[in-house]
């Protein structure tokens, strides 16, 4: 793959040099010059010196071979400005951009354009290593409205299918982990002692549905 990086700061330096590990092309753009050295000597890619956002200065960078297209500069309008020309004007296939303020994600999300939210995210991570295992989702998507969550199935529900689990408790399963090994699963699936469940929730009813989980299954009259 060739994929073209907008933005020689810490982050894209660190993945221009992975991509380039794994055996990618890659050509980075930063309006100061100066910023490649982050790179180090040993990078073999392309630099192009100019705004990420200039059509002349991403053909340069052979946007139009590109597989992928990243903006990671500092700024929240430059990012997302370059990511809607290499998606729009020359149909990269794979476009992402970072942007500081969540807001602004949610929305460029809605649009249909990928976005890596770095505060939330941040504070996300962190919450995950204050709080105790299971406090926090493993995911949520950028609305907020659905989450991933993980959790071992109570030893009520084994035995039990997932579809009875799902049918009592609102969660939906999208896989199982079984002896270290993830499992796709169906609504006959019979849960096992020491399975993992992934589970997506809505978010507004996450409590309940955890809730109903730790209760067991309702027995039938």
């Amino acid at each position: 793959m060739h994929i073209v990086i907008m933005g020689c700061g810490r982050v894209g330096a660190s993945l221009a040099r992975s991509l380039e590990s794994r055996g990618h092309s890659t050509s980075v753009i930063d309006s100061n010059p100066d910023a490649f050295r982050r790179l180090g000597p040993s990078f073999a890619g392309s630099t192009v010196t100019g705004m990420g956002f200039d059509r002349g200065v991403l053909v340069s960078a052979g946007i139009e071979q590109a597989d992928a297209f990243a903006a990671v500069s500092s700024g929240d309008n430059s990012n997302i400005i370059a990511a809607r020309v290499a998606r729009e004007v020359f149909r990269v296939p794979n476009v992402v951009a970072r942007i500081y303020d969540p807001r602004r994600a949610e929305v460029y999300e809605r649009l249909g354009i990928p976005t890596v939210a770095t505060v939330p995210w941040a504070a996300d991570q962190m919450l995950r290593r204050l709080l105790p295992a299971g406090s926090e989702p493993a995911w949520r998507d950028p609305s907020g409205r659905l989450r991933l969550d993980n959790a071992y199935a109570p030893f009520a529900w084994v035995g039990r299918t997932v579809a009875a689990l799902e049918a009592q408790t609102g969660a939906r399963v999208a896989f199982i982990t079984r002896l270290g090994m993830g499992q796709q699963i169906a609504g006959d699936t019979v849960i096992q002692e020491g399975d993992y469940l992934s589970m997506f929730l809505v978010s507004e009813e996450a409590d309940g549905v955890l809730e109903a989980l730790d209760n067991g299954p309702k027995e039938e009259d």
